[in-house]
């Protein structure tokens, strides 16, 4: 199967609010979501044609909804590998499984990307406090020190810094197999969101800035303050990296920007095998958003424009009890409002994004 035909109905592993625009973008579109998820009220189980709420490990309901679809896809990457693996037993899985191998341990990432001739920070494998003292020896401080998989939004590191107690510093992150990262002297955070098809087409969005506060992106702006030269470096990677994981759908590929005598350089920082929320300005701000994109992708249709409408687009997150602040922000003329539907308002947690277009 290469091609799905509008009617058809595509599987989603994961209800968060990435999984509820996809299926909001399929539906415009003519395509059907069934969204896999082991969480009761997710917010993509408002807006789907079809739900299953089972532990990601039960085979048993992994197989039924294998068979209710034409294709499966995923909204996040700590997706269990058996998970993956049942799946592609019965339909496609876009992006393939060994995507989801490769962006869930840093260390395979990281030697992936080293191994294609891109730059990342210099890194080493840490798996006892006695390799960490070896690491931070080589490295230096500051560095920082992660959790091989399941991190995110700032969790699972730590930063080594003067006069830290390394073993302690080890402890905290439960013991677990982690990665050391050298200290990048970065001047910008950017990202990168892209599609590759199923035919190989490749289209990228205009390289975008992100700014974060307390580990969490506040903000993104399209384009990028950057050189052409840096931007079109930017892509390129991107493209590397998608072509050579033989990869179907969006993919986001967060990076350094280095300033060296004059000239700026890239280090490649992580790959994010999904939609992304550095994308999310796709949706007011380009003649297809990122989850259009993907859901068109994994369905093996041709890939939109990526054109960008006026001359910059800002998004902003709405974190917590920022939700709180709709009337106004709907009050606001040139204001793009998106809340997620979550029942619930945590500090820390994502409950939505506003949009501005610059004309």
């Amino acid at each position: 199967m290469t091609r799905l035909s509008p009617g058809a109905t595509i599987g989603v592993l994961g209800g968060g609010q990435l999984a509820r625009m996809m299926a909001q973008a399929g539906a415009r579109l003519g395509l059907k979501t069934h969204v896999f998820s082991p969480v009761a009220d997710d917010p993509a189980f408002d807006v789907c044609a079809a739900r299953t709420q089972a532990d990601f490990l039960d085979e048993a309901a992994l197989a039924a909804f294998a068979e209710a679809v034409d294709v499966v896809t995923y909204e996040f990457e700590n997706v269990p590998a058996r998970t993956a693996e049942v799946l592609e037993a019965h339909r496609p899985v876009r992006p393939n499984p060994r995507v989801l191998a490769l962006t869930q341990d840093r260390l395979v990432e990281k030697q992936f990307i080293r191994g294609l001739g891109l730059s990342t920070a210099e890194f080493a494998d840490v798996r006892d406090p006695q390799t960490l003292a070896d690491a931070v020896a080589a490295l230096g401080r500051p560095s920082i020190l992660k959790t091989r998989r399941f991190g995110y939004d700032g969790k699972g590191q730590a930063r080594i810094a003067d006069g830290g107690d390394l073993a302690q510093t080890f402890a905290a992150l439960d013991g677990a197999p982690c990665i050391l990262e050298g200290f990048v002297p970065f001047t910008k955070e950017i990202s990168i969101v892209a599609a590759r098809g199923i035919d190989g087409e490749f289209r990228a969005y205009d390289v975008c800035e992100n700014v974060h506060e307390h580990h969490i992106l506040a903000t993104t702006t399209a384009p990028a303050a950057i050189s052409a030269a840096t931007a079109a470096a930017a892509v390129e990677a991107t493209r590397r990296i998608a072509e050579a994981a033989e990869y179907v759908g969006v993919i986001a590929v967060e990076m350094f920007v280095v300033r060296k005598d004059e000239t700026e350089e890239l280090v490649i920082n992580e790959i994010a095998p999904r939609v992304h929320n550095s994308g999310h300005w796709t949706l007011d701000g380009a003649e297809t958003s990122q989850f259009e994109q993907h859901m068109r992708a994994v369905a093996g249709w041709p890939l939109g424009s990526t054109q960008r409408h006026g001359v910059s687009v800002t998004m902003r997150n709405l974190i917590g009890h920022d939700a709180d602040r709709w009337p106004q922000l709907l009050s606001e003329d040139g204001t793009c409002l998106h809340l997620y539907g979550k029942k619930e308002t945590r500090d820390g947690r994502k409950m939505g994004h506003v949009t501005r277009i610059q004309r």
